[in-house]
């Protein structure tokens, strides 16, 4: 059996699995960092911060550089570096080498495309129109857009919907700890990336396959089709 016959969709993450977005990021908290008095962090530290949304983010980025922030102090900042991200949002960000080529030879075989990210969904969609990408994908869903967010199945099952496709006909494709969890919370195989943002290395999570580059996601979506016929 085939990928295309045994799949109907391909979930993404975003940040660190289809896009290279912690320079961005790391300006856009940087900039926040300075506009509260603190010192900045680099980019091998954001790596690290991001996953869990913007505001995690920040709060994290708070913590490095000085007195742990009250929620207060947070919210304070948290404006400053969703306003700065907006104008910045694709300054050097990119496709990861092969993201392009893999997503056209999917919507070839007839297989439908979604975003599953805890990004906010309006930065995500920007994202996606600055590097002209948005026209690959029948739905976005970010952090904002359901009640839940990943590593909730909710989040991987709603975005399904939006789609029309049954978990049992979908896949994952992620970087971290909350995609993993989130395919399998939701009852669906993930395929993890080794290249992405991550705090725990994606070898110890035990993805169903982990590729090093995009030319392998085709390959390991085949290889998957015919261990779960």
């Amino acid at each position: 059996m085939s990928f295309a016959e045994r799949f109907d969709a391909v979930l993404f993450d975003l940040d660190g699995t289809l896009i290279e977005t912690a320079p961005d990021l790391c300006g856009a908290l940087n900039h926040t960092l300075a506009q509260a008095g603190r010192s900045g962090v680099v980019l091998d530290q954001v790596r690290h911060m991001i996953g869990d949304g913007a505001r995690v983010m920040l709060r994290l980025g708070l913590e490095a550089t000085g007195e742990n922030p009250t929620d207060d102090e947070v919210e304070q900042w948290f404006g400053v570096l969703l306003d700065y991200y907006w104008h910045h949002v694709a300054d050097d960000s990119f496709a990861f080498d092969g993201v392009l080529a893999s997503l056209d030879a999917l919507r070839s075989a007839g297989l439908q495309l979604a975003v599953c990210t805890n990004k906010p969904v309006a930065l995500s969609n920007r994202l996606f129109d600055k590097l002209a990408m948005a026209d690959y994908f029948a739905a976005v869903l970010g952090g904002d857009s359901l009640a839940v967010r990943k590593p909730d199945a909710g989040h991987i099952l709603g975005t399904l919907d939006a789609i029309g496709v049954a978990p049992d006909r979908a896949v994952m494709i992620g970087d971290s700890a909350n995609d993993l969890n989130a395919a399998r919370n939701a009852g669906i195989p993930v395929v993890l990336v080794t290249f992405g943002y991550t705090t725990v290395p994606v070898q110890e999570l035990g993805a169903d396959a982990l590729i090093d580059h995009f030319d392998q996601l085709l390959p390991a979506l085949e290889m998957l089709s015919h261990k779960l016929a």
